[in-house]
């Protein structure tokens, strides 16, 4: 009897500690499936957007990566039908085709380390004028940034520009003025063709590209009017076509002034009295003096520079080309001096190349000025303007280094509508009055094999040098 009840409570004991060894095993479960199992609530996730070429979509409040589509493809704008395979969880496009969302920790670690992190592409930015554009996913802040700028180095370096500048654009003028070398000097040729070439690539790839940048730039926002850029560098073009148009219907207007009242004389050969017909059909009739019709063709109507020998509408044309370029000379001192350390002194060294091809255009134009409308001291004068204006545009960049924000809205559309409008006034002196004149009208119409070739290859150079230089600047 003793032996069955303890036989009895054996077995009990054993059922009840096996029941409870089995509850322990298999109450841990449902929290292990909580703690990796996707939230049983996501049956969808919408708001869906990119961050480099990885997509991120929301479910509630809490952001999820999608696995499947890649850039490369459309993104949806959501997901529907999402469903658990084992303990992944996968949603359907409109295609039915499925994609996964992934819930693990570590990715949204790794993902607003990213979205935190403005910089972390900086490898991928660069500066266009002084502004930073970031381009490979990288991405671009509006706000200022506050970057270490070594001041003593671009103070030194706004001497070196002065020098490179003066250099490239008193050369020519000096080399003209104090020695032999003529107007029709190969040298001279080579160097003003090599300029026109600058002047054209300056205007297209620096300057309109730059100003399209600016007007393009995410912080500015969506322009309403897509060409903004274009119609500014058309108001350019237009003035400077005004002020040539102008300037020659004076020149015109002045000379018609001055013809009648210069030589009396001819009034008396013009009233000579009117031959009779027996004279006229004997031959004895003296010819009239050919002093009127000389002075005429002389002072004829023919305003244009370099084609008939007229010096106003040279120096004319060669002060509104001056203008367009101390605009941009400006513009680049201030910008060299607000970029980043990390690319200033390659901006520096293409900058400086860039002064002296420049200044070289500027000068040879200033050079073919005839010396009776433009004496030695003027041509110095414009000269020294082109020198001194891109270190005064850095001057002013250093003095407002801490408080400059290039990507600021005002900036930018400030910063493009002087390229823009600058590009405008190149466009016209570069096609019109440089490379048309000395082509279609000038000395290169009619010029020999060899110094026509010469004068081509030159041009060329001065094209593609600059625009070489406009990958960095």
């Amino acid at each position: 009897m003793h032996s069955a009840v303890r036989r009895f409570v054996g077995s009990t004991a054993v059922l009840l500690l096996a029941a409870s060894v089995a509850s322990q095993t298999t109450t841990p479960a449902p929290t292990h499936a909580t703690t990796s199992a996707p939230t049983p609530s996501i049956t969808a996730v919408s708001d869906c957007h990119p961050h480099s070429t990885v997509l991120w979509c929301m479910a509630g409040t809490e952001e999820y990566q999608i696995v499947g589509p890649t850039k490369t493809e459309e993104f949806e704008a959501q997901y529907t039908g999402c469903h658990a395979h084992g303990t992944d969880v996968y949603c359907l496009d409109p295609d039915g085709e499925e994609v996964q969302v992934l819930i693990e920790p570590e990715d949204e670690d790794e993902h607003n380390h990213t979205e935190e992190d403005p910089h972390a592409g900086e490898g991928h930015c660069h500066f266009h004028a002084g502004v930073e554009h970031c381009v490979g996913g990288a991405e671009q802040t509006c706000e200022r940034v506050d970057r270490d700028y070594n001041i003593p180095l671009r103070v030194g370096l706004l001497f070196v520009i002065l020098f490179t500048s003066a250099l490239g654009v008193f050369v020519p003028i000096i080399a003209t003025t104090f020695t032999r070398m003529s107007m029709n000097n190969i040298i001279f040729v080579i160097l003003k063709q090599f300029g026109t070439g600058v002047v054209l690539s300056t205007a297209f790839i620096h300057l309109f590209t730059h100003a399209h940048l600016m007007f393009t730039n995410d912080c500015l926002g969506e322009l309403s009017y897509e060409g903004t850029t274009a119609a500014i560098l058309m108001a350019g073009l237009f003035l400077s076509f005004l002020v040539d148009y102008i300037g020659a219907r004076f020149l015109a207007w002045r000379q018609s002034r001055a013809r009648p009242a210069e030589p009396d004389n001819s009034i008396s050969h013009t009233s000579t009295p009117t031959p009779s017909e027996s004279e006229r059909k004997s031959g004895n009739v003296t010819p009239a003096p050919a002093t009127a019709l000389t002075h005429s063709d002389h002072h004829g109507p023919h305003v244009h520079g370099s084609t008939d020998g007229s010096p106003v509408d040279e120096k004319l044309s060669v002060t509104v080309l001056e203008a367009g370029i101390v605009f941009h000379s400006l513009l680049i001192g201030l910008t060299l001096v607000v970029a980043g350390d990390s690319f200033f002194l390659t901006l520096f060294a293409v900058i400086l190349f860039h002064q002296m091809f420049e200044g070289i255009a500027l000068g040879t134009c200033i050079a073919a000025i005839p010396s009776a409308k433009a004496g030695t001291l003027r041509k110095l004068i414009m000269g020294t303007i082109f020198a001194l204006i891109t270190p005064i545009g850095m001057a002013i960049g250093i003095g407002v280094l801490n408080h400059f924000n290039g990507n600021d809205p005002s900036t930018l559309i400030a910063i493009g509508t002087l390229d823009a409008f600058s590009a405008g006034i190149l466009v016209w002196v570069g096609v019109v009055e440089m490379l048309a004149r000395d082509w279609l009208h000038g000395p290169l119409l009619n010029a020999g094999l060899v110094r026509t070739v010469v004068a081509m290859f030159a041009l060329i150079c001065g094209m593609i040098l600059m625009s070489v230089l406009g990958k960095w600047a």
